[in-house]
């Protein structure tokens, strides 16, 4: 294999892992507020999409478009969190758990009747010639997601560190009882967590469907590879999560170029398990245990 072989791999990895990072910030902000594995996560993504070629094709401006669909993706996650979490909120994980994965199938199904089973089609926000950088040819969409992708984690950045909503948010995410105590709703900011992370599902969604179409069931396999990258940085902070974005999207794109592009999903799912056995609070989390 050339270098320009390993730089198009190098930079195909960041592109797709900065797309599992968003997905990644997501799941950990929700789990870390509500107590959840969001495993309707992926199905945001495909809300995003769809929402968006909707709009599209039926005349809206593709940036109205795409804005307006991140928009219904947030919606449609604080939605689902106010009607179908919040009162089992005082359930067990497991609970949970499967009504998030009930979800994913409510809204798989919803979109597969809302919007047909036939692939719909997102103009490319950049479009034209491959670039070659470094050797390599890069698609000019692969810019706009890495752009994206970047500019949703600065405003993540200053949201969380500049805002006192987003202090509230972050204080919430690291103790709930002790956010109670100096004055936060949990209960809001479990809302807010929800649709925080819906949303960032909907940029993903609106990011990639110039690249993959968009489907009625095109969440459920980026959903789960947001899941392991979570994983993979522990679920306890945004930091290990875009680490472990970009970790992934490095080890499918190297996994796929070096060995063969059948095994690219097997790649995470293997990663995945290797984390549980061996490191199972993950990359950067700290060990932790309780006295019995």
């Amino acid at each position: 294999m050339s270098g320009a072989d390993l730089i198009q791999l190098i930079v195909s990895g960041l592109t797709v892992g900065g797309i599992y990072a968003l997905i990644s910030v997501g799941f950990v902000t929700i789990y870390n507020v509500n107590g959840v594995i969001n495993f309707a996560q992926g199905e945001f993504v495909m809300v995003g999409a769809m929402s968006a070629a909707s709009l599209v094709s039926a005349g809206c401006p593709l940036w109205l478009a795409c804005i307006v669909a991140i928009l219904v993706a947030a919606a449609v996650g604080a939605i689902v969190q106010k009607i179908a979490l919040h009162p089992a909120r005082f359930s067990s994980e497991v609970v949970l758990i499967i009504i998030t994965i009930g979800i994913s199938t409510a809204l798989r199904g919803i979109a597969q009747i809302t919007f047909g089973s036939n692939p719909l089609t997102l103009p490319a926000f950049l479009s034209g010639e491959p670039v070659h950088f470094l050797g390599a040819y890069v698609p000019r969409q692969d810019f706009f997601i890495a752009g994206i992708t970047l500019v949703s984690m600065i405003l993540l950045y200053l949201f969380f560190e500049k805002t006192m909503t987003g202090s509230a948010l972050r204080a919430c995410m690291m103790n709930r009882e002790v956010s109670r105590l100096v004055g936060i709703s949990p209960n809001r900011m479990a809302l807010l967590a929800f649709g925080l992370g819906a949303a960032l599902a909907g940029i993903v969604g609106v990011a990639i469907a110039p690249v993959s179409l968009a489907t009625y069931d095109m969440g459920m396999m980026i959903g789960l590879k947001g899941f392991v990258a979570a994983t993979i940085g522990g679920l306890v902070n945004i930091p290990g999560a875009v680490i472990g974005g970009l970790l992934l999207g490095l080890a499918e794109s190297l996994g796929a170029g070096l060995i063969s592009s059948g095994y690219k999903d097997a790649i995470a799912f293997l990663i995945l398990l290797l984390v549980l056995v061996f490191r199972p609070q993950g990359i950067v989390g700290a060990k932790s245990g309780k006295r019995v």
